[in-house]
């Protein structure tokens, strides 16, 4: 009786992880994708900081085909 309540309980606590798990796994998937556009936005401010902000504008311009 008692090793049927370990077993449960174990294959409980099994279920629960595989559920916390997935939970991590799709919230690195959203930091992923956030940590890409903020990536984009720091070489944007560092071409406007080296460049400065008529130059930049200019190769973006040409970059963008605006």
């Amino acid at each position: 009786m008692a090793e049927d309540s370990l077993e449960t309980r174990v294959s409980v606590h099994e279920a629960v992880c595989a559920e916390r798990y997935e939970s991590i796994k799709e919230g690195f998937n959203r930091g992923e994708a956030r940590m890409s556009r903020i990536e984009l936005l720091l070489y944007a401010v560092m071409l406007v900081t080296l460049l400065g902000p008529g130059a930049a504008a200019t190769l973006v311009k040409k970059v963008f085909g605006i």
